[in-house]
């Protein structure tokens, strides 16, 4: 279901012009004729067009011209030909040099509206991806992480608004919804940014190497130190040090670092002799940090040196509006990588990835993605391109999911189709074309329905 277009219909039989005028315009569309190639030309130029549909054989310019012209002046305007029964190879041909599909006079008025719509389902898809793409580019050019959806929003303000603070900030998250990256942009905003961000998991290492990487060591403090190092808090002094996993720390390694928080003192391993630093801590983890206290897996006072102040980061399931986005930031960065030429997705594919919950987070969907840009073999990622899990997914489940926790038995109905329509355009982004196919009903009465709910907010309000 395609929105409306302006489309330019060029013939030189003024009956096929006025029945083609005729059927377009019933179906919603407008409609621009023109007698000829040089007249359709000059109406391209002059006005938006969605779409062209022309003769192939016309008197002075011709349909193939006026196609290659089209292509030249505004290659994202799709162009239908209009061929007789004999000229159908020629209508063939031509399709090398862009025409998006042909049409063999006698045709019904159902196959032409067929073709029209697919065709202006291509364009809304091609603007949804420039439409995207933009987004992306504008987000990166600020220097902003990737994400528009309110729960994200939410994260960001207040990472901004703390980012410039001394205080230690836990980051609490599922695994791999990008808690590093927040702690990056915190330190990039900080009045630290000018030296050394460190980051280091807790989780990845032993607990003796753990501590000598955080720590340091002297010549000789274990088999193999040959010589002495700094830790990593040595490496961060001035800056950040970010501990990731930091549940995982031990209850023989949380004094230690406990230490440092209080006196921004430590001691090499294997060393008698104080070392003093200047670090901002931001902690990362994806444990009920809490929970452990009352264990007593974690130390309360470490917990609340780290806890001053807490940053949730929403999973992926949360702000699924930001799905196209994130995949097709990773699409262009695998595609370039691998020297394909990728524009994006399809609509379906889209559907399916907004559709998935994610229990990977950022980090499955990025590796989904990759897969995509090295097995597809078009120019837009499919359906098939994508992992078999996402395959089965659907948009309509996450919009009824949505609405089912919106709605109570005894709300009244027209409450009922209100929620249903709002929590359908968060979930689309405000795409209204989107909105109305996943709600089964026209585009025009979606809008009808904005405009009717705009008119009563007026309304209350006097």
């Amino acid at each position: 279901m395609a929105e409306p277009g302006t489309l330019l219909v060029a013939d030189d039989d003024p009956g096929l012009r006025e029945s083609l005028q005729r059927t377009l315009t019933r179906a919603g569309h407008r409609v621009v004729l023109a007698p000829d190639g040089r007249t359709a030309l000059g109406e391209l130029q002059s006005r938006p067009i969605d779409l062209v549909l022309t003769d192939l054989k016309m008197p002075g310019l011709s349909g193939l011209e006026l196609l290659r012209a089209v292509k030249a002046i505004a290659p994202e305007v799709d162009v239908i030909l209009i061929t007789a029964f004999g000229t159908v190879e020629e209508a063939v041909s031509a399709m090398k040099d862009g025409a998006y599909d042909f049409l063999t006079k006698p045709f019904r008025g159902e196959q032409l509206l067929k073709i029209v719509t697919k065709a202006l389902e291509r364009r809304d898809l091609i603007r949804q991806n420039q439409a995207l793409r933009k987004q992306l580019d504008d987000l990166r050019a600020r220097g902003k992480l990737i994400g528009a959806s309110p729960a994200f929003r939410r994260t960001m303000e207040l990472v901004d608004q703390v980012a410039d603070s001394s205080a230690t900030i836990l980051l609490h998250g599922e695994s791999g919804t990008g808690k590093e990256l927040i702690a990056r942009r915190i330190h990039e905003l900080s009045s630290r940014r000018a030296r050394p961000f460190v980051a280091v998991n807790c989780a990845a290492l032993p607990e003796a190497l753990l501590e000598s990487e955080l720590f340091g060591y002297e010549k000789g403090a274990f088999t193999g130190a040959t010589g002495r190092k700094e830790g990593r808090f040595e490496l961060a002094d001035g800056g950040t040090l970010f501990l990731d996993e930091v549940a995982d720390l031990s209850l023989v390694t949380q004094p230690k670092v406990l230490r440092v928080l209080q006196s921004g003192e430590l001691e090499h391993l294997g060393g008698t002799r104080t070392t003093r630093v200047d670090v901002r801590i931001v902690a990362a983890t994806n444990a009920d940090l809490a929970q452990m206290v009352r264990d007593k897996r974690f130390r309360k006072d470490l917990y609340y040196r780290l806890n001053v102040i807490t940053v949730t980061v929403p999973p992926l399931r949360d702000r699924h509006e930001d799905i196209p986005l994130l995949a097709l930031h990773f699409v262009r960065h695998y595609a370039a990588k691998n020297n394909r030429a990728l524009d994006g997705f399809t609509q379906e594919a889209l559907d399916r990835l907004e559709g998935y919950a994610w229990p990977g987070n950022i980090r499955e969907l990025e590796n989904a993605t990759e897969r995509a840009a090295v097995l597809t073999r078009d120019s837009l990622v499919g359906v098939g391109d994508l992992p078999e899990e996402v395959r089965g997914a659907s948009i309509r489940d996450v919009v009824s999911r949505a609405i089912a926790s919106l709605v109570r038995m005894g709300t009244p109905f027209a409450e009922v189709e209100r929620r249903m329509l709002d929590e359908t355009l968060r979930v689309t982004g405000g795409n209204k074309t989107r909105t109305a196919q996943l709600l089964g009903i026209d585009v025009r009465t979606v809008s009808r329905k904005l405009e009717r709910q705009e008119d009563e907010a007026e309304q209350s309000d006097h």
